[in-house]
């Protein structure tokens, strides 16, 4: 038997299974945990230990075919002003809960696209945001940006305010690729935006690409990875597109004829990860690569590299505050998640209450499998004598999965009484493997393909 054909037969092809940048995952959250449970966790947060902030701009010029994100176009800024202008009443809101002295250790704007925001817009978000939640004199600020909707005073006005990374989308650069996902951005217009990036002073570049687009194909897919090469990034995100037209109705516009095969797919995913590992790249858990001393590289090495609602991450930041509408907060106590319509937002914070809609609470045992799975996900192993540390007896729930586990992978894992780890030749079914740990696993839920 083939490895592929081995891969497949576990489910690497059929099988449909969250990506685990949070545990539980969105779709287990409920009405019942709301805006009462954010008010509480907020106040609750020790003003000693920074935050990360997340901020939502859920608009786009362009309405890019394979996106699956909130967002929703705009050809006038008159909609992305009033928004801003609603952004920073929940930041008012949120100054009259959160504890005196709290301050900000990561900052990250995404969307949407960010980079709609004119200079002014951008200057005023900022010390919108600065002014309630101050930075720590290391913190790391980061912003996605869309060449195509950028210009120079644009990152002069983000570097003016402390941007330090910037995250660029890529997916692919073939310009059948980008016709067939409505996404028309020419490598020169990307290497003028990095250029300017760079001159701006700029240290730190995420690109991010994806595989298993329409039309795409080994030659393709070669030539985008080269391309990137010349770009010099710090990071890459490469991930699997999914096709979830049933949740994205965009993605109607995509020819399913013209997506590449399971194995197709599969095979596009290992020749640019390749390409990145012979380039110098240390692979980042199941998706990510980074130059040799990155944080995300050392964060591996160091055991710890964490996992959250952006991918890979070196923060250790243990609180999220999300803003804006359908923004996720993450506190210790469990999730919380805006009222994901933009409107249903702006009429919650515009009635002076807080944004939160829908969450869940942590259990411990949550708590325990949430650690379980990013273990997995982020190092390919778990640590059983950690969990016992940290959990205590409770960890011996987790003592049938991991039987289940040894016994339905067989020599891809290797179980023994201090660890359970996934050898390289398993890694490509690792979700499938952690979703073993899950047992928050609503009825009627799609996810993405595990592939």
């Amino acid at each position: 038997m083939t490895q592929i054909t081995r891969l497949r037969a576990l489910g690497l092809f059929d099988s449909r299974v969250p990506r685990y940048t949070s545990y539980p995952t969105a779709p287990v959250f409920s009405p019942a945990v709301g805006s009462a449970f954010q008010s509480k966790a907020l106040s609750a947060l020790d003003p000693n230990v920074p935050v990360s902030v997340y901020i939502h701009v859920p608009f786009c010029e362009r309405l890019c075919w394979f996106c699956a994100c909130r967002t929703q176009g705009t050809l006038t800024l008159s909609p992305v002003e009033s928004y801003i202008g609603t952004v920073e009443k929940e930041l008012a809101l949120l100054a009259k809960i959160l504890p005196k002295g709290l301050r900000m250790g990561r900052l990250h704007w995404g969307g949407g696209t960010p980079t709609i925001l004119p200079p002014a817009l951008i200057h005023r978000l900022a010390q919108a945001v600065k002014s309630v939640i101050p930075p720590t004199d290391d913190w790391e600020f980061s912003v996605e940006i869309d060449p195509t909707m950028v210009d120079r005073e644009k990152i002069n006005a983000l570097a003016a305010e402390g941007m330090n990374r910037a995250s660029i989308g890529i997916q692919d650069f073939d310009p059948e690729v980008q016709a067939a996902i409505g996404r028309i951005q020419p490598f020169d217009v990307t290497a003028v935006c990095v250029a300017d990036l760079r001159a701006a002073g700029i240290t730190s570049l995420n690109t991010d690409l994806v595989y298993g687009l329409p039309h795409q194909n080994a030659a393709r897919i070669s030539d985008t990875v080269d391309q990137v090469l010349t770009l010099a990034p710090d990071r890459v995100a490469l991930f699997g597109y999914a096709h979830v037209p049933w949740v994205a109705k965009r993605q109607k516009l995509i020819d399913d004829i013209a997506l590449p095969s399971d194995e197709t797919r599969y095979q596009l995913a290992e020749l640019a990860a390749d390409k990145f590992r012979n380039a110098g790249f240390a692979g980042i858990g199941i998706d990510h690569f980074a130059q040799p001393g990155d944080g995300l590289d050392l964060a591996r090495i160091n055991g710890h590299l964490r996992r959250n609602f952006q991918g890979y991450t070196d923060d250790h930041c243990p609180t999220l505050i999300g803003v804006g509408a359908s923004s996720i907060s993450r506190f210790d106590g469990g999730y919380v998640q805006n009222a994901a319509a933009t409107a249903a937002y702006i009429q919650r914070i515009e009635a002076g209450e807080l944004g939160g809609a829908r969450g869940h609470q942590l259990t411990e045992v949550d708590k325990l499998r949430a650690r379980a799975i990013e273990m997995l996900m982020c190092d390919f192993s778990l640590n059983r004598t950690e969990l016992f540390q940290r959990f205590g007896k409770l960890s011996h729930q987790l003592d049938t999965d991991l039987s289940e586990i040894d016994t339905r992978f067989g020599d891809l894992v290797i179980l023994d009484d201090k660890y359970l780890r996934i050898r390289p030749e398993g890694r490509a079914i690792t979700r499938i493997i952690a979703s073993v740990f899950d047992t928050h696993r609503p009825e009627g839920v799609r996810y993405s393909q595990a592939s």
